[in-house]
């Protein structure tokens, strides 16, 4: 169905009938509910708060012996929230926490090459969102300082963060 067909056929029915159908779409789809529950009551700093303790679980979990360090994780996260239209600066935030924590996390192991690669488009996407949503002098410094992490710790594809880092300027 079209928006111009969906359009006419919603204008057609009466306020009721409206009414009866979002209260249908309401119960029906988590996604439609979760939608009016963060509209009517946005508690975007918990629920950033438990994204970032979901992403950390990744890499330190609490409750298995072995990190499945999964770059997906996050960006889902990232992803939703950028469908629901929480803050910019919050996304920024939860996206410099994914990076922090996954160099955290290769300090002490061994990782594979699809790793820094990941990070790279992590590093890269996170660069891009601040600097189209005006947030570089609220996280100047901390991009900074993961950009040098991945410099001092002979990081591969050294030459994609130091261009990561280049659109910001």
């Amino acid at each position: 169905m079209s928006k111009r067909a969906l359009k006419k056929y919603l204008s057609d029915l009466k306020k009721k009938e409206l009414e009866e159908q979002l209260m249908d779409l309401y119960i029906r789809f988590p996604v439609v509910k979760e939608y009016y529950d963060f509209i009517f009551n946005p508690k975007e700093e918990k629920i950033v708060q438990m994204a970032k303790a979901k992403i950390s679980n990744e890499y330190f979990p609490l409750k298995r012996k072995r990190p499945k360090a999964r770059r997906s994780v996050a960006q889902k996260y990232i992803k939703h929230f950028k469908t629901l239209g929480v803050e910019p600066h919050l996304i920024a935030d939860l996206m410099l926490y994914n990076l922090e924590i996954a160099q955290t996390f290769s300090m002490d192991r061994n990782v594979p090459e699809s790793f820094y690669k990941s990070m790279l488009n992590s590093f890269n996407e996170m660069a891009q969102f601040v600097s189209v949503n005006g947030l570089v002098p609220n996280f100047k410094e901390r991009i900074v300082k993961v950009y040098y992490f991945t410099q001092e710790n002979h990081w591969s594809y050294q030459e994609g963060f130091t261009r990561g880092l280049d659109i910001l300027d």
